[in-house]
């Protein structure tokens, strides 16, 4: 497919991971891709396997308004337009509110919500000029609550009503806001439970595909809330997650 031959789209945390897996997907369907992140030298690797001369590489702290704005604005520049803004960076401090630290929270918040205000602030005035769209990266964390997950429970949340206010107050502006919400996804920040044969053994009890997911399968999902296969789609909020969001919480019966 070719979807999105001479598109323009920037991806938020594209050094690894669904960031990295969606910057590929986008390039192998036509795209111009503005990789963001706080790792050069992991941007630039992924970078490197992209088409030359469709890739741009620029640092980017999320969490501040000025160096988003100055990535929207390098897009522009190099590429001519912006159609697609992928807001996905993200962190998920782990333990209960009285282990996890008010830094935790601070960086959480600056990152995962602060983040996506950020980028849909900065990119929407580009989008109505291309009639564009944003897919925010929540998760199944912001429809329902985790154990030991509170604050990023809080953050993804937020993502996910934002993402459904945002697409109501826009899509008279031509613009489409959606997010996808993985569940267990196969990143560098959960190898090590990749590696934990019980832990994974109760994911797969819950999950009723019996696993979690590659990134490219997020990826796909993200392409196509982008693409013109999805133009009557906003304010969706997408399980992205093996059924597990379809189940009522009850145990498999034997």
């Amino acid at each position: 497919m070719n979807r999105f031959t001479g598109k323009v789209v920037i991806v938020t945390g594209a050094g690894s991971g669904i960031g990295a897996a969606t910057a590929r997907r986008f390039a192998e369907e036509g795209a111009s891709v503005v990789l963001a992140g706080r790792t050069e030298e992991k941007l630039r690797k992924v970078a490197e396997s992209l088409p030359a001369g469709r890739a741009l590489v620029h640092v980017t702290d999320v969490a501040q308004m000025e160096a988003v704005q100055g990535l929207v604005r390098a897009a522009v520049d190099r590429f001519g337009a912006l159609h697609v803004m992928v807001n996905n960076a993200g962190v998920a401090p782990e333990g209960k509110i009285t282990e996890a630290s008010p830094d935790d929270w601070r960086k959480v918040m600056a990152i995962d919500v602060d983040g996506v205000f950020h980028g849909c602030r900065a990119a929407i005035p580009e989008l109505a000029k291309t009639r564009g769209s944003v897919i925010n990266v929540s998760s199944v964390s912001g429809l329902g609550g985790d154990w030991g997950l509170s604050f990023y429970n809080a953050a993804k949340g937020a993502v996910t009503n934002f993402t459904r206010a945002l697409a109501m107050d826009h899509a008279r502006d031509g613009i489409r806001i959606n997010a996808v919400c993985p569940s267990l996804t196969r990143t560098d920040l959960t190898e090590e439970m990749y590696g934990n044969r019980e832990l994974m053994a109760k994911f797969a009890e819950r999950i009723p595909m019996g696993r979690g997911a590659e990134p490219e399968e997020i990826a796909a999902v993200i392409a196509f809330l982008a693409s013109d296969d999805a133009r009557f789609v906003t304010g969706v909020n997408l399980p992205v997650d093996g059924g597990l969001t379809a189940s009522n919480g009850q145990p498999p019966q034997a």
